[in-house]
């Protein structure tokens, strides 16, 4: 596949010039404006997930710990976002600009085939949200309908969401046209419900852990940062994409953790039982039914980025074959898996891609980006940017293992070998952000030297 470092302008015809080709050797449409973006972004920025995940941010400590004041625990939500969403707008502009998907990015920052690896764990974190996200869908909707049987959501949800991958310009057509303005009322009038209960004094808690709250929300924005290129490349132009995901997205997220703290601090005991908060205030059912047919552009969105994630590896495979092989995938297991027990997994695959993209950043926009990646199949190995992506990723894991056992445990022990104490203020996203980028300035600024010692060879600044 051969990307141009140029902008190409919007095609006016009708039909399939404004669908995803069908093979990533043809090139992507331009068809995507800053409302559509916005309301993609805006509608991926709400979760159901979002909601129980306020609980991670007022009680960083766990169940039985001292809560966040709701001023703290508000402040974390919009730091942690502003943060997040700004990975991800950055992350989108490449995309915008070569017209190429997350994962083919990657050959011009690795090498085609040293971009296979994380192509194919950013495969396997995509079906496993996807699956996910099918079971948060259906255990929603049990809450709203109980008397229907779990597995009759899941089926459902799985047929929806593999309709979806197959038109996915018309599905981001359709969330900005209607399902916006839908989420948009949903989330307001369930706001104003909550805060005309009695809230506790902003100031009544602690500050302690409010670099955790903050890490809480970086890590489920920078969990989009693999995917955004994926609908960037069909943008009109970098601005709307830029727009798009930082606005849509940083509203959004903002609005649903608060409306999940708030849901915490006034009626809910805990994050398990928000949802039932929710259904208990007037007509609260009908919002978040809302809501959670919402959800489905959750995991439209993965199934999606499984695919061009999989055209990386095979750009000739026909997207739509391998749509329905990737929603089928997460329909069957979403019904036969306890995906519960594999979020620590997931979550795990998904702190390589933090060090990852702050590589791709840096290079692209201060060093080899500019010049024009080499985006084809046969582009050759960049094994030394491998370098600050491993110490990126080394550094996450000292500060924040996660919960997969014996991984935490192999971790814990090369600390204290080390004798490395993670701190209570230390954010393993943004630290790990930091040394990534901080490392491929060196490698870029060394590389950059060379090439000044070679007069055929040209040169960018940062």
């Amino acid at each position: 596949m051969s990307v141009v470092m140029r902008r190409v302008r919007p095609s006016g015809r009708r039909g399939s010039a404004n669908e995803v080709p069908t093979t990533l050797v043809e090139p992507a449409p331009r068809v995507l404006g800053v409302f559509d973006q916005l309301g993609l972004w805006g509608n991926l920025g709400v979760s159901l997930l979002g909601f129980t995940g306020a609980a991670v941010v007022l009680q960083p400590g766990g169940p039985g710990t001292p809560q966040l004041s709701l001023m703290a625990a508000l402040l974390a939500t919009v730091v942690g976002t502003v943060l997040g969403a700004a990975a991800i707008a950055a992350s989108a502009i490449p995309g915008a600009q070569t017209g190429a998907p997350a994962m083919v990015l990657l050959r011009g920052l690795l090498g085609a085939r040293v971009s296979y690896l994380p192509t194919v764990l950013n495969i396997v974190q995509m079906i496993g949200w996807g699956t996910f996200e099918l079971v948060t869908i259906a255990t929603a909707a049990a809450t709203v309908l109980p008397a229907v049987p779990q597995w009759i959501f899941v089926v459902v949800g799985g047929v929806i969401t593999t309709g979806l991958s197959l038109y996915p310009l018309g599905a981001v057509r359709v969330l900005r046209k209607y399902v916006t303005v839908a989420v948009v009322i949903a989330l307001a009038y369930l706001l104003f419900q909550l805060l005309a209960k009695p809230l506790p004094p902003l100031t009544q808690g602690t500050w302690s852990g409010f670099s955790v709250g903050v890490d809480t929300t970086v890590a489920v924005a920078v969990s989009w940062v693999p995917m955004a290129a994926d609908y960037a490349r069909h943008s009109r132009s970098s601005a709307a994409a830029f727009t798009g995901a930082f606005f849509g997205y940083g509203l959004t997220q903002i609005a649903c953790y608060a409306l999940g703290l708030l849901a915490l601090v006034t009626v809910a005991a805990d994050g398990d039982q928000i949802f039932a908060a929710f259904i208990a205030v007037p007509l609260g059912g009908l919002a978040f039914a809302v809501l959670a047919i919402r959800e489905m552009d959750q995991s439209f969105a993965n199934v999606y980025s499984a695919t061009v994630s999989t055209q990386n590896v095979r750009p000739r495979w026909d997207r739509r074959y391998v749509a329905v092989t990737v929603g089928v995938l997460i329909t069957v297991l979403a019904l036969v898996v306890n995906i519960y027990g594999y979020a620590s997994f997931l979550s795990l695959i998904g702190s390589v891609f933090v060090p990852l993209f702050a590589v791709l950043t840096i290079d692209y926009y201060c060093f080899s980006g500019r010049q024009g990646w080499d985006l084809t199949s046969e582009s050759a190995a960049r094994w030394l940017m491998l370098v600050p992506w491993a110490l990126g990723f080394v550094t996450y894991q000292l500060i924040y293992p996660g919960q997969v056992g014996w991984w935490a445990q192999a971790w814990g022990d090369l600390a204290q070998a080390i004798g490395f104490v993670a701190r209570p203020w230390m954010s393993a996203s943004i630290f790990s952000f930091a040394v990534a980028a901080a490392l491929t300035l060196v490698v870029g600024g060394a590389s950059r030297w060379a090439r000044r010692r070679s007069p055929t060879q040209p040169v960018s600044a940062c």
